[in-house]
This record gives C-alpha cells, structure tokens and sequence, in this order.
C-alpha cells in the first residue's frame, strides 16, 4: 500500500503526519463541541421552564466536577463569582416579573449568599426557590429570602448555623462558645478565645440577618422558631431538613410541585470532564 501511495506522488510519512494532526484537532474539539451541545440543551430548558412559568429563570447549581484530563475532583461552592452573576441576573429581570431560583449546592461564603439574599427579597415580583436535591447552609439563607420554597419530597435544607475555623478545620460557632462557658479560662489558649468571641459576633450577625430576611413575612413566633432550629446550634451543620419538616417548620410557602423540567435540567449537570461549568445561568425573557 505505502509502495502503491509512493508510486502515484504521495507522501506516506506527510500523510501519517496530516492524520495525526487530525487526529489532535478532533481530540480537542470533541469536548468543546459536547459542552456547546449541553448548553444549548440546558437554554432550551431554562426558556421552556420561564415560558411555562411566566418567570425569569436563574440557576444556582453546583456538582462535583473534575479538572481536564486528570480526574482530580473539585468541589463547587458559593463564592462572590457566583453572588456577582445571580445580583446581574435580578438587575436584568423585568421589576413585574416573578422570579425562580433553581438551586443545588451546599452552601458557601457567607457574604455571597448574604447577598444573593437580599438582592432577591428584594425584587418587587414573586420569588420562587426551586430545590430539586439539596441547598444546605447558604443555600437555605436564599431559600429563606423567596416567597415560595418548592422542594423535592425528598430534598433537604439545612442548618445556618456559623462556623469558624482556618486551613486545620472548622467548629460550631455555638460549641466555641460553650468552651469558654463550661471551661475554665486559665486552661483555654489565646486563638480558642478570639474565635469564640469572633464566634458571638457572628451568632448575632446571623440572628439578625435572619430576622431581617422575614420580617414582614412571618410572626415573631415563627421567626423565633427558625431561628431556633437553623441558627442555634441545635443540630449538626450537615442535618437535613427534608421538605415535610420544612413545611411544618416553615408552612404553606413551602410546597413539593418541582416543575418536571427542573428534574431533566439537572440531569444535564452530571459530572464530566472539561473546561468549568458555569453555575449560574440564566435566559433573559423578552421585553415587549
């Protein structure tokens, strides 16, 4: 063959070198074609969803993911990226226009879902949560900014409890403080004492974000009873709260109606290999 290729002109070494090029090309753009086709499908998604709805959708969704080739897991969280791209999004909604949130993570920096938050009980139209798995500690600060959680049967909140800590591990911002009620101060170090008065400031802090974030949404008492079960310590930072304890927790806000286009959305967030997804995406509806 290679005999028969050199007689009629051709280069057989120029030709394995063109197919090994090719071979190179085709290997790089597999994977940007195969995001490209995820995202289009997750648009089609995300318009059908706002469509039906008559909302502007927005998602907050964070999967396990893997960096390049290596397979080297990488956990998504809240951070200011994040906060920066969900505040854009509810600039751009229209003010008559509800919104919903459809959100999948474990939490994250404090300051980012604190203004998430506020920027979404702050929209003039109806907010919705959509919850189809989890959105634990940060997570459930947004939950508990929106009009109307809509959680799977099955999905979970969580606590909002503080934690303190750095590279070693992080601690309750309760349990600090019952270090230093319960021990005495002679046998306590320096750092345990600066992160258990970091500790109260921070308890506070969320107690009264909280009470901000439903004022003129619930009574006293039922602000008193939230705060007591996702603020107080009470259990541990990773306890689900599945939406029938939500709903007696919370009332008639909270519902299990996840929209069926939600479940096929999520089924487009699985982990894969590649460049990084994005967390928030969202399809401005539009203006008449």
């Amino acid at each position: 063959m290679a005999l028969l290729l050199a007689q009629m002109g051709f280069d057989f070494s120029t030709i394995i070198n063109n197919l090994w090029i090719l071979l190179f090309v085709a290997l790089f753009l597999y994977p940007m074609m195969q995001r490209n086709l995820v995202q289009a499908a997750r648009k089609r998604i995300l318009i059908k969803l706002g469509n039906n709805r008559g909302t502007q959708v927005i998602t907050l969704i964070h999967r396990q993911e893997t960096i390049s080739l290596l397979g080297i897991p990488l956990a998504r969280y809240i951070d200011i990226d994040d906060s920066e791209e969900v505040l854009r999004a509810i600039r751009m909604a229209r003010k008559d226009i509800p919104i919903d949130i459809v959100l999948h993570t474990p939490g994250g920096l404090a300051l980012a879902a604190t203004q998430i938050a506020m920027a979404l009980k702050a929209h003039p139209s109806k907010k919705s949560v959509i919850v189809p798995h989890y959105a634990m500690s940060g997570g459930t600060l947004i939950a508990l900014a929106a009009d109307e959680i809509i959680m799977d049967p099955h999905a979970a909140l969580g606590p909002v409890d503080p934690q303190l800590g750095d590279q070693t591990g992080a601690y309750p911002a309760t349990d600090l403080l019952k270090v230093v009620r319960e021990k005495c101060i002679d046998r306590i170090d320096d750092k345990t004492l600066i992160y258990a008065a970091e500790a109260g400031k921070a308890m506070n802090q969320m107690t009264d974000l909280i009470k901000k974030i439903l004022i003129n949404k619930c009574g006293q008492e039922k602000v008193d009873k939230v705060i007591e079960e996702f603020v107080s310590g009470k259990y541990t930072h990773d306890r689900p709260f599945l939406a029938e304890d939500a709903k007696e927790l919370l009332g008639d806000c909270v519902s299990t109606n996840v929209p069926a286009e939600v479940y096929d959305l999520m089924r487009l967030y699985r982990q894969e290999v590649g460049g990084r997804r994005p967390g928030v995406e969202y399809v401005p509806l539009n203006r008449k």
